[in-house]
C-alpha cells in the first residue's frame, strides 16, 4: 500500500471524533462525514475542547492546536470522501446502516482506498462482503474515550488481504496506538473476555453476593482493576452491553453471554448508567450514590 495521507471517518459523534482528532494529530488530513451541520458542528466542538485543555496545561502550544484543527474538514456529502486512502466508518451498531453505507463508499472511493468498521460487536465479514472490496476490509476497533485509551484492535476477516491487514496495523501503530490483532470472532479480544466478567458481576448482586459498592471495591483492591464492573458497566453504557451481549449469546448460544434479566430491565426503563444519569449509580448526586432498588 501507498503512504496514507488522507483519512475519511464517517460518523462524528464520540467516537467519530475522537478517532478523527487523533488521525488529525498524527498528521494525516481527515474528512468527516455527517449527516447535517449541526452535528459536524458539535463533533468539531468536542475536539476544540478537548486540546484547548491540553493548551491550558502545557501539553501543547496554541499553534500545535491550530495546526491539528487545520487538517480537519467536514463535509455533509458522502461523495466528498473520495480522495481518501482509509475511510473508518464510525456510525451507530446497525448492520443495515453500516451495510449501505459502505456500498455508497465503494461507488464513490478509489478502488484502492481501504474501507474499516469501529463496530465493537459486529461481524467484520458480512460487512466486508457487501462493501465491494472485501479483501480491503478491517476492523478498526477503538476504545473510548479514543484520544486517552491506548488500545485499538485490528480485525481481520477471512477475505482480508495479508498486506492489507498489516499496512492497518502499521497505520494504528503510526496514530499513536498499542495494537492488538484479532480475527473476525464476536466480541474480538476484549469484549470476548469483558462482557461475560460483567454479565457475572450482575448475576452475583441479582444473587445477593455483594451489593454494587461492595463488588466494585472487591474487584478494584482484590484484583488491581482500575474500576468495578458497575462503574465500567455505567461507564461504557447498559444499553451497549446489553446490545453486545445479545450478539455474543446468539452467536455462541452459551448461558455465560446470556443477559441477566437485571440487565435487560434497566435498558427497558432507560437507565443506561452514566450518559442517562442513572444506571448502578446516581449521578445526580456528587459523589454518585448506588441506584436504590435494583434488587
Amino acid at each position: 500500500m501507498t503512504d496514507i495521507k488522507t483519512v475519511g471517518v464517517v460518523g462524528f459523534g464520540l467516537m467519530g471524533s475522537g478517532i478523527a482528532q487523533v488521525c488529525a494529530e498524527a498528521g494525516h488530513n481527515v474528512i468527516v462525514r455527517e449527516v447535517n451541520d449541526a452535528a459536524l458542528t458539535k463533533g468539531l466542538g468536542s475536539i476544540e475542547k478537548f486540546l484547548s485543555k491540553g493548551v491550558e496545561k502545557g501539553k501543547m502550544t496554541a499553534e500545535k492546536k491550530a495546526e491539528i484543527m487545520g487538517r480537519l474538514k467536514g463535509t455533509t456529502k458522502l461523495e466528498d470522501l473520495a480522495p481518501c486512502d482509509v475511510v473508518i466508518e464510525a456510525v451507530v451498531e446497525n448492520i443495515a446502516l453500516k451495510h449501505e453505507t459502505f456500498r455508497a463508499l465503494d461507488k464513490v472511493c478509489g478502488k484502492d482506498a481501504v474501507f474499516a468498521s469501529n463496530t465493537s460487536s459486529l461481524s467484520i465479514t458480512e460487512m466486508a462482503a457487501c462493501s465491494g472490496r472485501p479483501d480491503r476490509f478491517v476492523g478498526l476497533h477503538f476504545f473510548n474515550p479514543v484520544p486517552l485509551m491506548k488500545l485499538v484492535e485490528v480485525v481481520r476477516g477471512p477475505m482480508t488481504s495479508p498486506d492489507v491487514f498489516e499496512a492497518m496495523c502499521a497505520f494504528g501503530t503510526g496514530i499513536g496506538k498499542t495494537v492488538v490483532r484479532a480475527t473476525d470472532k464476536p466480541g474480538f479480544i476484549v469484549n470476548r473476555l469483558l462482557v461475560p466478567y460483567m454479565v457475572d458481576a450482575i448475576r452475583a448482586l441479582e444473587q445477593g453476593v455483594g451489593s454494587v459498592p461492595d463488588i466494585d471495591e472487591a474487584m478494584k483492591l482484590g484484583c488491581g482493576y482500575p474500576m468495578g464492573p458497575f462503574t465500567l458497566l455505567d461507564f461504557v453504557g447498559i444499553e451497549t452491553t446489553y446490545y453486545i451481549a445479545n450478539i455474543m449469546f446468539d452467536e455462541f448460544k452459551e448461558a455465560r453471554y446470556a443477559p441477566p434479566t437485571l440487565l435487560k430491565r434497566m435498558v427497558q426503563a432507560g437507565m443506561y448508567g452514566k450518559k442517562s444519569g442513572k444506571g448502578f449509580y446516581d449521578y445526580s448526586t456528587n459523589p454518585p450514590t448506588p441506584t436504590k432498588g435494583l434488587v
